[in-house]
């Protein structure tokens, strides 16, 4: 009398670990870099909305501040606090993420760009 078993091998059961672990190698790379982009993403987004902020009150002052309070400006969670330089007529700010060492991003208004030169006027970019 035959009996039939219900159930998987070993061998079948160690291929599908192989076949996920091969895919997972496959996978993590892909993803490991997506924090840091959307880093980099938060603090391009607050170079523009200080951009913003920025000219509103030269528009009402005819001049440009160095206070985030006085421009009523709020940076995204995790972005320090903007360095900004003010001059005759042009503005600079650099900003860097709590979560990423060694890299900055600014925008240049009216004048180059604080950390990467050849970036557009009023084009944040990131070194």
């Amino acid at each position: 009398m035959l009996r039939t078993r219900k159930g998987f091998t070993l061998i079948e059961l160690l291929i599908v670990v192989v076949i996920i672990g091969i895919l997972a190698a496959i996978a993590i790379p892909k993803f490991a870099n997506t924090k840091s982009k959307a880093y980099i993403t938060a603090m391009k987004s607050d170079l523009k909305n200080l951009t913003t902020a920025e000219e509103a009150f030269f528009s009402d002052s005819a001049k440009y501040t160095t206070s985030t309070t006085a421009i009523n400006f709020k940076e995204s969670t995790g972005v320090n606090p903007p360095t900004i330089v003010t001059g005759a007529g042009f503005w600079t700010a650099t900003v860097s993420h709590s979560q990423l060492s060694g890299k900055t991003c600014g925008i240049g208004v009216n004048t180059t760009n604080p950390t990467v030169t050849t970036a557009g006027e009023g084009e944040p970019a990131c070194n």
